[in-house]
């Protein structure tokens, strides 16, 4: 007698699957999960959202047990994930709600507290630059700059940058002629062009973008306990090894405060981190907010 194969989650449509994940994620992060929460979260009704609590048990049947008290499901003591999650995309989950579509509330999950935000970029500036982007085509804009002030600008935009305090966008500057990061919230009167884009004025021919860093990073020689930065950054045998690409190496710097001065001189209480091969900053330009950044005299033209 031939038994039918175990289901498996591509098995099912997108639909389905959003569902079960929604299951999946509430059981790992929130130990607790019941009918109520797809019937407000999907707008379905009571019985489907039964049968997807019963699709789950027979992809999972360890993850879960039913509290008869409570009168929801547990988180069983052999829970396994049956998806792959991101650091970035559960924290957003947590704190801004599950789900990315209008209608759901997008309430907090947990109470969470994250003031770190001073301005977000504006929405009819970023739609230019995102159809920009996809459509592969130029921008007009007018730039506000420290150095300048204002002035118009032609640019050929291919990426978004988060530094950690606002969001830029990488392009090429037709005025200047090289590649460099426009800080969205300085754009106004964002204009699509339909002028023809050159090899030049690639992301191909960004010589910045297209280069990564090793980065060796270890807790700072001044630290009195070193061992609590290693568990902190989840280090291995001492060292975060991370690669970037050379055009953000200023903004992973001075995000994260890592000292890359030679001798490690940097003493401030947020200096936790030392950058110690130095030498892999060679040729990165944009490093004049690096955290004790000095030029090597073979560096300087």
């Amino acid at each position: 007698m031939n038994s039918s194969p175990q289901p498996k989650i591509g098995d099912f449509s997108q639909a389905q699957q959003e569902r079960l994940f929604h299951i999946d994620f509430k059981l790992r992060f929130l130990g607790a999960v019941n009918r109520n929460d797809l019937v407000n979260r999907f707008g379905i009704k009571a019985a489907a959202a039964t049968r997807d609590i019963s699709l789950y048990k027979e992809l999972a049947p360890k993850n879960l047990i039913y509290d008869t008290k409570a009168k929801t499901y547990i988180e069983a003591d052999q829970f396994k994930p049956l998806f792959d999650y991101q650091e970035g995309q559960a924290l957003s989950a947590l704190c801004y709600g599950l789900g990315d579509d209008h209608v759901s509330s997008n309430l907090p999950l947990i109470t969470t507290e994250a003031p770190t935000q001073l301005n977000f970029p504006n929405l009819d500036v970023l739609a230019e630059i995102t159809k920009a982007i996809h459509q592969k085509r130029a921008l007009k804009v007018d730039y506000r700059s420290l150095s300048s002030g204002l002035s118009q600008r032609e640019i050929v935009p291919f990426a978004l940058v988060d530094n950690g305090h606002r969001w830029h966008v990488r392009a090429f500057d037709r005025k200047r002629k090289t590649f460099t990061d426009f800080v969205i919230n300085r754009i106004a009167k964002p204009k699509l062009l339909n002028t023809e884009i050159t090899k030049h004025e690639t992301k191909e021919n960004d010589i910045q973008w297209n280069r990564i860093v090793e980065m060796h990073i270890v807790p700072h020689p001044n630290l009195k306990h070193p061992e609590t930065i290693e568990t902190e950054y989840s280090m291995v045998n001492g060292m975060l090894k991370i690669q970037v690409r050379a055009a953000v190496v200023g903004y992973v710097l001075r995000h994260w405060n890592i000292d890359c001065s030679e001798q490690h001189i940097l003493s401030g209480p947020e200096n936790h981190l030392w950058l110690r091969n130095r030498q892999t900053l060679y040729g990165v330009e944009n490093l004049v907010i690096a955290p004790g950044y000095e030029p090597e005299p073979n560096e300087i033209n």
